[in-house]
């Protein structure tokens, strides 16, 4: 049997963390990169936006860890570890992790990326008016600039299209202007349409 049908079967067409019902996708709890029923699970859209930092954590939307910890699939049990983990300011999360067990080696599994020691704060990309920009995302300057090591000024009001997202500075995004890509910082600029 194929794992993605194996995980269908498992899960009944469920997130295995929240139990939504609807497009799911295969995550593996790193840093195994060899998928396997045992390190992979099905998961949702926003569980996987929230797990991956890609999105605010949702305190409500988690609560369903009180029933996934006692889960008995590996990497079930890793991830709810990790996110009650990076929950920890909030006390029904800390009261889980008071409760939950792992043996050792699924406790070094899942120690293994740190993840644990972060605390719930997610890095976005957002504009001056703190919207979250994506990649693809259009935005408008909002303040005139020089670009460095060229003669182009990019005024105030310019629509730049389709940015991208600098992967490790979360103050700047990427954009063409006159067909020159540029580094833009994200307080001088607006999300159109935010």
């Amino acid at each position: 049997m194929k794992l993605e049908d194996a995980l269908i079967k498992r899960s009944d067409k469920k997130c295995e963390l929240c139990q939504a019902e609807g497009a799911l996708k295969q995550y593996e709890a790193a840093p195994d990169d060899n998928s396997n029923e045992e390190n992979t699970i099905l998961i949702c859209d926003k569980c996987a936006a929230q797990i991956e930092k890609r999105e605010e954590l949702d305190g409500k939307h988690w609560s369903c860890l009180t029933t996934t910890m006692w889960s008995e699939i590996p990497a079930v049990q890793v991830i709810t570890w990790r996110m009650l983990n990076r929950l920890r300011n909030e006390s029904w999360a800390m009261e889980s992790l008071d409760m939950m067990y792992l043996d050792d080696d699924k406790l070094a599994w899942a120690k293994t990326t740190g993840d644990h020691e972060n605390d719930g704060s997610v890095d976005l990309h957002k504009d001056s008016n703190g919207a979250v920009l994506n990649t693809g995302d259009t935005i408008v300057l909002t303040k005139s600039l020089d670009v460095k090591g060229s003669t182009l000024n990019a005024k105030m009001g310019t629509v730049v299209k389709n940015i991208r997202l600098v992967p490790d500075n979360t103050e700047q995004i990427e954009g063409k202007i006159e067909g020159q890509t540029i580094v833009i910082l994200t307080k001088y600029v607006r999300k159109q349409g935010a």
